[in-house]
């Protein structure tokens, strides 16, 4: 077969995508980029000569060894529409597809239910060594470097076993062609070779420096812990800043936001870090309370007080002394707690509902709301001398929407919450399922995306990365161009046209004319086999045939 043929087999082109709008390029999910082989043949300069050829080399074997990776994971995809060796050859074809290399797998022995895997691969018009000789001229050693790395990372994913290929032959030594070979790693001998695919070495390079910056810093005073909290952009940074200096404080707390930022997780976070951290931290929602028990609520009830107080009881603020108590969505507070609520923080004094007896209380008070207090005061919804008193220091959180930059993070820490849940290990994240999620608008913010990852992670069908599929977001249809079977980019009409079923209902063809067209399209592009067209629309031969006959 082919590598025409199997290309179009499997419908490869149509995955490879060009969204002009954004500046990006798929295929599939995974996001690609072109990159001009001279700047290529610099980077590989810079690397030799910088950190010499050992580090190079390791550096772009892993390099190779991930991309290879993220090809497997799309062949995977394509398991059980063909013959299980013309799967795995998707593989060096994706890299021809890719502008990298034309390989062929010359020799293989293929244990497919061990996972076992000896193979021998030839290749020619390797982008790698071109760069290299371009740059180095014909040398003494293998330098398709990048391209072992993907054989690897290629082969490995395919069979979950660790394949190891090494370079026999190389045209940037004078060879013919650059030859591959591929066998689990424990049966080479050249176990150095093997150990480049492991960064343990940079990852213990990484460790000394930072001990050493350690021993530096001295007695620097050590910054705060973000704890559950996650983020590094700008607005999250500023947010932390100002939490951190009130952690310490007897200062009373406003934290604003719109829903689903997260504010009683940064509440949590100021009473953990506080001198109260071992008092208990009392949560409570002002808007989840009728108004007539609210404030039973927030400061306890005295046996009889009214119908249905069958026996006295504490309430919130008794519950948090020597703590921090927390009122989320306090704008729905009444008018009548408001005066309690205020008097309390005044005197530290507590009046149980029937109860004449007045209690002490050492309360932090932390509260919160998503309105604009300010306007709750014109409407007379809000005391102002409560708002004064309980806005001394307020502490905006961002929207999700201004937080792009966290929205990596945030997923990563929410699969690892979730992943023990629903026992599934989950590889991360695709590159085109990230993309959607960090231009996605959030409107239900943090929470949200919390419950977005939390049904991708149950939905995930096996080990594997999340994808589209799996996040299940509304979004807008882009505008794409892809590659036709000329192997020009063109416009996708089926992309860019909502009206597409509509257009072809304007020329006034009969369904039958449509159904003819296609059958007929389809015995072309199979060659006039039967099976083959009878796979590209979707039916069975039985169906192809009979549809045929009865032409």
């Amino acid at each position: 077969m082919t590598k025409k043929r199997l290309i179009d087999r499997f419908n490869l082109r149509s995955r490879l995508h060009f969204d002009i709008q954004k500046g990006h390029i798929w295929l599939d999910q995974n996001r690609m980029f072109l990159l001009h082989a001279s700047a290529f043949a610099e980077l590989r300069r810079d690397l030799i000569e910088n950190y010499g050829i050992e580090k190079a080399k390791g550096t772009l074997l892993r390099m190779g060894f991930v991309s290879g990776q993220q090809d497997a994971s799309l062949a995977y995809k394509l398991y059980g529409e063909g013959d299980n060796y013309d799967v795995f050859r998707v593989g060096p074809e994706l890299h021809g597809f890719e502008g990298v290399v034309k390989a062929e797998v010359t020799d293989a022995d293929i244990d497919w239910e061990a996972g076992v895997f000896y193979g021998r691969a030839v290749c020619d018009e390797s982008l790698e060594s071109e760069c290299h000789t371009r740059v180095f001229g014909v040398g003494d050693h293998a330098v398709c470097w990048a391209l072992a790395g993907y054989a690897s990372g290629y082969v490995t994913g395919f069979f979950k076993r660790f394949i190891v290929f090494k370079e026999a032959e190389c045209t940037a030594k004078g060879d013919d062609h650059c030859v591959l070979i591929g066998k689990p790693a424990e049966a080479w001998d050249d176990q150095e070779y093997v150990d480049l695919f492991r960064p343990e070495q940079v990852e213990q390079d990484l460790v000394a420096i930072e001990r050493e910056l350690k021993e530096l810093r001295g007695k620097r005073a050590k910054a705060p812990e973000q704890g559950n909290l996650v983020g590094e952009s700008a607005g999250f940074k500023q947010c932390f800043d100002m939490l951190s200096k009130a952690a310490k404080a007897p200062i009373s707390v406003l934290i604003l936001g719109e829903t689903g930022v997260g504010k009683e997780v940064f509440a949590k976070w100021l009473h953990e870090n506080s001198d109260r951290s071992e008092g208990p931290f009392v949560p409570i929602n002002c808007g989840a309370i009728p108004s007539e028990l609210i404030e039973a609520e927030l400061f306890g009830v005295s046996q009889g007080a009214y119908t249905g107080a069958q026996q006295s009881r504490p309430g919130k603020f008794e519950r948090a002394d020597g703590g921090t108590l927390f009122l989320d969505e306090l704008g729905e507070l009444s008018l009548a707690a408001q005066v309690k609520l205020l008097r309390v923080l005044q005197t530290g004094d507590v009046e149980r509902l029937g109860d004449g007896k007045i209690r002490k209380v050492n309360v932090r008070l932390v509260a919160a709301t998503n309105v604009d207090l300010n306007q709750q005061i014109e409407e007379g919804n809000f005391r102002s001398d409560l708002y004064y008193r309980l806005s001394a220091y307020p502490v905006e959180i961002p929207p999700l929407r201004e937080r792009v930059s966290d929205i990596k993070l945030l997923v990563r820490a929410m699969i690892d919450k979730y992943a023990p849940v629903y026992d599934k290990t989950v590889r991360g994240v695709t590159d085109e399922a990230m993309s959607e999620l960090s231009h996605y608008d959030w409107p239900g913010n943090v929470r949200q995306l919390e419950n977005v990852i939390e049904r991708a992670v149950l939905l995930l069908p096996e080990d594997g990365y999340i994808s589209l599929e799996q996040l299940k977001l509304n979004r807008e249809k882009k505008m794409v161009a892809s590659v036709n079977t000329d192997g020009v980019v063109s416009e996708d009409r089926l992309a860019q046209s909502g009206d597409y079923y509509e257009k072809l209902s304007d020329q006034e063809l009969k369904l039958q004319r449509h159904e003819d067209r296609l059958l007929d399209e389809a015995m072309k592009r199979a060659g006039g086999n039967v099976s083959e067209a009878a796979r590209l629309l979707g039916l069975t031969r039985r169906q192809v045939a009979y549809k045929l006959s009865k032409r």
